[in-house]
């Protein structure tokens, strides 16, 4: 069975970063789907600057015509803050054994263990890490001990069951970030091509970013 991607994220706002990942990630993994799981507001991260309805908005015009790209935005709906297990645990609920595959940078999952119920997530889910070239890799002992018991090289184990792999990816990453768009933004530079147009187009129109 295909495995169905995921990837969470502020998407404040979504970038060709985001969106060239997802597809890297989708040709490399052989995946159903990428699904884009916006976050309501992130635990350990600052509150989004775009509300809700607008980074949702903004998601929507980028995947357009993207059919291996969807929108989950159960996150949005549920009050409180966005913890990335008890989203995988409605998912799970709701796809039965279908396998899942959540997406994350080598960053987050260095920071895996001050995550809320972290140790749940591989009965849950796949744990795939994108890589970047000379990123350390985790110093801490139980994250070593995740990758020594369960790290996979072969994409295709992902399909066999439902859960419990860890595979760290190298695929090409652009290097644009969020911040960097919203700063240029703040300053009266124009972030054309680093995002999509009809998205930038969104922040124009509600005047997005332009206070830092």
């Amino acid at each position: 069975m295909k495995p169905i991607g995921l990837l969470g994220g502020t998407f404040d706002p979504v970038h060709h970063g985001h969106l060239r990942l997802a597809l890297e990630l989708y040709d490399a993994l052989e995946l159903a789907e990428v699904r884009f799981i916006p976050l309501r507001t992130a635990p350990h991260r600052d509150i989004p600057l775009a509300d809700s309805a607008l980074r949702r908005a903004m998601l929507e015009t980028a995947i357009r015509g993207e059919p291996r790209f969807k929108i989950d935005d159960r996150e949005l709906h549920r009050e409180g803050p966005s913890y990335t297990v008890d989203t995988m645990i409605s998912l799970r609920e709701e796809v039965g054994d279908t396998p899942l595959c959540l997406i994350m940078g080598m960053d987050a999952f260095r920071g895996l263990i001050g995550w809320h119920r972290w140790t749940m997530l591989s009965e849950l889910v796949h744990i795939v890490v994108v890589e970047r070239p000379g990123a350390d890799r985790p110093e801490d002992a139980q994250l070593k001990m995740l990758l020594t018991e369960r790290s996979v090289e072969d994409p295709t184990a992902l399909h066999h069951q439902s859960a419990g792999h860890v595979l760290l990816a190298s695929v090409p990453m652009l290097d644009i970030a969020g911040s960097r768009i919203r700063s240029m933004i703040a300053g009266g530079r124009n972030p054309r091509y680093l995002l999509p147009s009809s998205v930038l187009a969104l922040i124009r129109q509600h005047r997005l970013y332009t206070h830092h």
